[in-house]
């Protein structure tokens, strides 16, 4: 094979992937495209009005690479980027990886404090920011005991990073790296304890841009995708990212925060036929459309991840766009999705079948698969996985074994195959003796008109025993009413198993979330 290349053996029923031994993950995302003839295709469209074409976009990676190696940053060496979804960022991550430095995309939304602990934990030579997050990651350089030799703002008078590379040559070479070199970390969000990074290969987006984004999502050349999450999240990283950059599709980067309005804006503008959001915006965008018809004839698929979509959530979004969306589970840890529904093959309430190139198994408390239809701990195997964690052998230990990743969710297969995600392994509750899924009696309750979102906790009743207890957020507050608890607590009643009704119902404005916007149950708690 020649240096740099993929094989991929479709008479296979599970497409089998190949690397050649040398193989630097930039060239068949970034270089190749020159040679396929797109280059003077647009890559990437920011809704301030930027357009970057494929040979533009290669230049840059080119011009960050040479700009690294003359600073004086080598093979190994590690950059944090606190970079905002713009083409900046492109340039930096696939720069650092064409000349085998590791780029670590962190959460834009962190604090001082939670950079303070990347910085040092990652022992980075280099932290690279965009200016909105300044006041944030400057503190925590000072507070930091490993000083990176490095630290630019790269909007900025004096740090620029469009200056910084200009004087350098657009052409680089690849440097010589292997399909299981360890290329890029990505932290978790840290929502039980500090974050974790996850080290990934040169391999890994080879198999999610193949085994989700081709064969199972569809993605093709011709398509134009959108994503509101954003690229430092690992569902956005694909979405967003490598997905479009493997078919040769264009993406759209909106570097602000989303809104109902702010997403209806870009797509009618800009007229995505790749539309990737999360629960809690559907459900925003579903509300806000009681006042709004947006265009969104132009979008053909519509992705969620980061949480379970409640089956409401679908039927609502169905009815008001025609559209369906397509949930599915996936990780910081795997990558990107690995459990999907399909535009062919869906099933309401359900994270979907497995994605080609995963196993999954179900384990009880003993550690043993549980019979088809009981729940357990999801264990995941896929091509993608993390090599491990970061300087942490334990966790590393306790969550990756021979190969299988322990996802922290708890599931159970039906008889058809599907998959149903029950809450995280701490989110699951014992009533009466008996497990219960906060997921069920949330998705029950958002069955309920006036209910945008719900989040079930267990809490002791005056017995100290365990029951399941409901917090709220209503589409308008002012429906808030004792009438109201009687209607949700009979919705539950005669859609549930007795045991598992709410005993209290709490309503919010919001609820504790991660960075991700993920709910944080244990807060609650």
């Amino acid at each position: 094979m020649e240096n740099n290349s993929v094989s991929i053996d479709d008479s296979r029923d599970d497409p089998q992937i190949r690397f050649s031994d040398i193989f630097n993950v930039a060239v068949p995302f970034i270089d190749r495209h020159l040679k396929a003839g797109r280059s003077g295709k647009v890559a990437i469209r920011t809704t301030s009005g930027e357009e970057i074409t494929y040979k533009e976009l290669a230049a840059s990676v080119n011009r960050c690479g040479n700009y690294f190696k003359s600073a004086g940053l080598s093979k190994g060496d590690r950059i944090l980027m606190v970079v905002k979804d713009c083409p900046e960022f492109f340039y930096i991550f696939w720069g650092a990886i064409k000349v085998g430095i590791i780029p670590i995309p962190i959460n834009t939304l962190l604090r001082a404090k939670d950079y303070h602990f990347i910085i040092d934990d990652s022992e980075c030579t280099a932290i690279l920011y965009s200016p909105e997050y300044k006041d944030e990651v400057e503190p925590a350089i000072k507070m930091a005991k490993n000083n990176p030799a490095h630290c630019i703002c790269i909007q900025e008078e004096n740090s620029d990073l469009a200056e910084l590379i200009a004087d350098h040559a657009p052409d680089l070479n690849a440097v010589e790296t292997k399909a299981d070199d360890d290329c890029f970390f990505l932290y978790s969000s840290g929502s039980t304890g500090n974050p974790k990074g996850a080290v990934h290969c040169h391999k890994d987006m080879v198999y999610t841009s193949r085994h989700y984004g081709v064969e199972t999502l569809g993605i093709q050349e011709d398509d134009v995708v959108f994503s509101a999450a954003k690229l430092f999240f690992a569902y956005g990283h694909g979405n967003a990212m490598h997905f479009p950059l493997w078919v040769g599709a264009s993406t759209i980067l909106f570097d602000g925060r989303p809104t109902p309005d702010t997403i209806f804006d870009a797509i009618e503008k800009y007229k995505p036929t790749i539309y990737y959001g999360v629960p809690t915006l559907y459900g925003a965008q579903l509300l806000s459309m009681e006042q709004r018809t947006p265009d969104l004839s132009s979008v053909r698929i519509c992705v969620s991840a980061g949480e379970a979509l409640p089956p409401e959530l679908f039927k609502r979004w169905k009815e008001k766009t025609g559209l369906i969306i397509l949930d599915g589970i996936g990780s910081t840890e795997i990558l990107h999705i690995f459990i999907s529904n399909r535009s062919d093959d869906y099933c309401l309430g359900s994270s979907g079948r497995m994605v080609p190139g995963y196993d999954a198994k179900i384990l009880g408390d003993d550690n043993n698969p549980v019979k088809q239809g009981d729940s357990g701990k999801l264990w995941i195997k896929g091509g993608s996985t993390a090599r491990c964690y970061w300087k942490n052998p334990e966790k590393t230990a306790q969550t990756m074994q021979d190969g299988w990743l322990n996802t922290g969710d708890t599931y159970y297969q039906d008889e058809n195959g599907y998959y149903h995600y029950c809450g995280r392994n701490d989110d699951m509750l014992k009533v009466g003796g008996i497990w219960c899924s906060p997921f069920e009696i949330e998705a029950k309750l958002m069955e309920h008109p006036n209910v945008l979102e719900a989040a079930v906790v267990g809490a002791p009743d005056d017995q100290n025993l365990i029951k399941p207890k409901a917090y709220l957020i209503l589409k308008k507050a002012e429906d808030k009413s004792e009438e109201l608890e009687k209607e949700l607590l009979q919705l539950c009643k005669k859609g549930l198993a007795p045991y598992k009704y709410p005993r209290w119902f709490v309503f919010s404005d919001d609820f504790p979330r991660t960075a991700t916007g993920k709910i944080q149950r244990f807060r609650l708690r």
